[in-house]
C-alpha cells in the first residue's frame, strides 16, 4: 500500500491509530472513542507532516470542556541529524507559544507527533492589515513574540544564513536557464542585471553599521499567517506557521509585515499576486502600530519610535531581497501554481527603488555611516 493510501482517512489501520492516540492523550468522552465512530478528514499531507482533522461522534456532548475537535499532526519521516534539529525546535517553539497563549493550545506529544487545538478561523486578507482594530491587535501580538525567551541560539546568523544559502541556488539557476520556458525570458533577464551577491554584501554593511536589537522574530508576519476567530464576541487574532522563526532583528519582522500590506496572494489568476504599491502603511499608520508594539513592551516614548521607524526603513530592503531570493529558488522547486518570476521581479525592483531612495536621501559623514538629511521625507 502506498503512502498516500495507508495515510488516508478511509484505510481502518489509520482510522485505529488516530483513535488510540486521542483516547491516550485527551479526556473526558474522547476516553471511549472508536476508530469506527470518530469523524477522521485529512487536511494536507506532505512529505513532512500529514494533518487531520479528528471530531467526536455525532450526537456526543463533551463533559468537562473537552475539545469538540482536535488537529492531529503527524511527522513524516525525518531524514537527516539537521531535520531532527529543526524538529524539535519546532516543537519546543509550538509548546511555548501554546503556554503563553500566543499560539493553538497544545493538547499532547507524543513521538511521532502532536495533537493542536482547531481552531475555527480564516485567516486575514490583506485590506484587513490596515484595519486599525486589527492592526494594533497585530502589534500586540509581535511584541509578544519579541519579548519570548526561546532555548535556541540568539546569534542573529539566520537573516545571513538563509540569504546566502539561497543566493548559491538562486546562482544556480540563474546560470542554467537555457530551457526555461520563453515566457519568464524577460523576468530572469531582468533579474540577472542585478549582482545579488554584492547587494547581500552591501546591505550587511549597512546594518553592521550600527547594533540593531536581536529578538525572537516570526519572520513571516502576512495575512495567511494570522487568523481571526470565528464565532467570537469581540475579534481574537491567534498567529500561526512559525517555520521562518529565529532569532533575528527586530526591525526586519515590523518592516516585513509593513511590506506584506502590500501583496495580495488571492488573485485567482496568473501570476496568483497583485502588487498594490500604494497600499503600504503611511507613516501615521507606521506609528500607531509601532505605538501599540512599545506599549506591550512597556518601553513607550518618542526615541524608541524613532529609532524604530529607522529600523523599519533599513530593514525594508531587508524584506524584499529575503522574498526575491526566496522567490528565484521556488521558481525552479516548487510544484505550487504561482509567478515566482514575476513575484521575484516585483520584490528585487522594489529593494533597488529603495536602495537608490536611501543613498540619495542620506549622505556619509566622516565615520563611515549614513546621516540623515533634512530634506529626507519618510
Amino acid at each position: 500500500m502506498g503512502a498516500e493510501n495507508k495515510m488516508s482517512e478511509r484505510n481502518p489501520e489509520m482510522r485505529e491509530t488516530a483513535a488510540r492516540i486521542c483516547r491516550d492523550y485527551l479526556y473526558g468522552v474522547w476516553k471511549h472513542i472508536t476508530a469506527q465512530n470518530i469523524i477522521l478528514k485529512r487536511v494536507s499531507g506532505g512529505l513532512s507532516n500529514w494533518l487531520y482533522n479528528v471530531e467526536l461522534p455525532e450526537g456526543t456532548t463533551p463533559v468537562r470542556g473537552e475539545p469538540r475537535q482536535v488537529l492531529l499532526r503527524l511527522y513524516g519521516q525525518v531524514h537527516g541529524e539537521r531535520a531532527l534539529e529543526g524538529l524539535i525546535t519546532e516543537s519546543v517553539i509550538f509548546t511555548l507559544l501554546s503556554e503563553r497563549k500566543l499560539g493553538p493550545k497544545l493538547h499532547g506529544v507524543f513521538p511521532g507527533g502532536r495533537i493542536e487545538e482547531y481552531i475555527p478561523a480564516r485567516p486575514l486578507l490583506t485590506k484587513e492589515l490596515a484595519d486599525p482594530t486589527l492592526s494594533l491587535m497585530i502589534a500586540e501580538k509581535l511584541g509578544q513574540i519579541h519579548m519570548m525567551q526561546i532555548p535556541i541560539s540568539k546569534e542573529p546568523t539566520w537573516l545571513w544564513d538563509t540569504m546566502n544559502k539561497w543566493l548559491n541556488s538562486a546562482t544556480d539557476i540563474l546560470e542554467n536557464t537555457e530551457d526555461m520556458d520563453v515566457r519568464y525570458s524577460d523576468n530572469v533577464s531582468a533579474i540577472k542585471c542585478i549582482d545579488l551577491e554584492h547587494e547581500i554584501k552591501w546591505f550587511k554593511s549597512l546594518v553592521l553599521q550600527h547594533k540593531q536589537p536581536v529578538v525572537f522574530c516570526h519572520n513571516d508576519m502576512q495575512e495567511g499567517n494570522i487568523l481571526i476567530r470565528e464565532n467570537t464576541r469581540k475579534p481574537e487574532i491567534v498567529v500561526i506557521d512559525f517555520e521562518y522563526c529565529s532569532y533575528n532583528y527586530r526591525g526586519f519582522d515590523i518592516a516585513n509585515h509593513f511590506a506584506e500590506w502590500q501583496y495580495d496572494y488571492t488573485v485567482p489568476d496568473y501570476p496568483f499576486f497583485r502588487e498594490r504599491l500604494t497600499a503600504g502603511p503611511t507613516k501615521e499608520q507606521k506609528l500607531d502600530f509601532i505605538r501599540a508594539y512599545l506599549r506591550t513592551l512597556g518601553k513607550e516614548g518618542a526615541a524608541e519610535e524613532e529609532r524604530i521607524m529607522m529600523e523599519v526603513k533599513i530593514f525594508s530592503l531587508a524584506s524584499h531581497l529575503f522574498w526575491g531570493l526566496w522567490s528565484i529558488v521556488n521558481a525552479k522547486i516548487s510544484q505550487i501554481p504561482f509567478g515566482y518570476w514575476d513575484y521575484a521581479v516585483s520584490r528585487l525592483k522594489s529593494y533597488m527603488y529603495l536602495k537608490e531612495k536611501m543613498l540619495t536621501s542620506e549622505s556619509p559623514v566622516s565615520d563611515g555611516s549614513l546621516k540623515r538629511k533634512s530634506s529626507d521625507i519618510d
